[in-house]
């Protein structure tokens, strides 16, 4: 008997979602169409000064900022802010291939989450497609660190993340979480978990321009050590669940799967984005390789083939 096993996938059907942006609070878009296998998460918008379209795709080297959230290209030529949440989605539920067409610069921040992007995905289905599967492999440990925050890649069979963050705030603390990374585990752990900060710091924010579509609508709103939003939070958790899934889109950004275990201590956009950048460029090739999925095995015997080949309301807070 031979079943076929991890081949590539996209998107059934086109989806349109439609919201605000957590920094302009403007009007928002998203498109996403189905795509070709090999041809990754491409990104489509419109550099409106220059009367041109412009096309980047989902990868580390596009980003530009992570200060406030993780930025592709230039917001003001076509690039777009605030794509983690919809790269953990693509990335959660196991979508490699997918056009993404933008009205504007920035993502619709929906409700913090990834939650809406999943409900959307999860309505028109998956379709796989011929080509096998290739991963990023991690072949030895890489780390990177900062005064007393870190992030490290270890070697794993599977796709792990050990995350822990430590803020001042009662109403957070300390918090951990450990999980093995799958579509299931995606959807019942950290999809719905949203974005965190202080109403100090979002006052701050809007005094200088930025966050003006934030809202308890979007965000988990802290003041006073206690949790404002009159719902409260969706777990005792949901703080340090949030921080995983900006991980999830962020590493989404290596362009492939990662097959490996990402730890990382006080981490954010910056650190997520800098263990890349170390990865594929100070460490060399011996650090990981391209892993491929067989498209066809026998039954029970389903190991990889291996081979070389080349929001949000601060630093610390998303």
């Amino acid at each position: 008997m031979v079943q076929r096993l991890d081949r590539q996938k996209t998107i059934a059907e086109p989806i349109t979602l439609k919201g605000i942006g957590v920094h302009s609070g403007n009007p928002a878009s998203v498109s996403l169409y189905p795509a070709e296998a090999g041809s990754g998460i491409v990104f489509q918008g419109r550099d409106g000064a220059r009367g041109r379209d412009v096309e980047f795709p989902a990868h580390w080297k596009s980003v530009s900022a992570t200060s406030l959230c993780t930025v592709l290209g230039d917001p003001k030529a076509g690039g777009v802010a605030t794509v983690e949440h919809l790269m953990a989605a693509l990335r959660g539920l196991g979508v490699d291939n997918v056009t993404v067409e933008m009205d504007g610069p920035e993502m619709p921040i929906m409700d913090g989450s990834s939650a809406a992007f999943v409900s959307a995905i999860d309505s028109v289905g998956l379709k796989s497609l011929s080509a096998s599967r290739r991963y990023i492999k991690i072949m030895k440990p890489v780390r990177i660190a900062s005064g007393d925050a870190w992030c490290e890649l270890l070697p794993y069979d599977g796709t792990r993340f050990e995350v822990t963050i430590d803020f001042p705030s009662a109403a957070i603390g300390c918090q951990s979480i450990d999980i093995d990374l799958t579509p299931d585990v995606f959807r019942r752990e950290l999809a719905r978990a949203r974005t965190f900060g202080s109403v100090a710091d979002v006052e701050k924010l809007w005094a200088n321009g930025f966050a003006l579509g934030s809202s308890l609508e979007n965000s988990v709103a802290i003041a006073d050590d206690k949790v404002v939003n009159p719902e409260g939070i969706r777990w005792p958790d949901e703080f340090v669940r949030h921080k995983t899934l900006d991980a999830v889109g962020d590493l989404a950004l290596a362009g492939l799967p990662i097959l490996g275990h990402f730890r990382s201590y006080k981490g954010g956009h910056r650190m997520n984005h800098a263990i890349l950048v170390e990865l594929f460029e100070n460490c060399g090739q011996g650090a990981f390789q391209i892993a491929v999925s067989p498209q066809a095995r026998e039954v029970g015997s389903a190991e990889l083939v291996s081979g070389l080949s080349a929001a949000a309301f601060g630093p610390n807070i998303s």
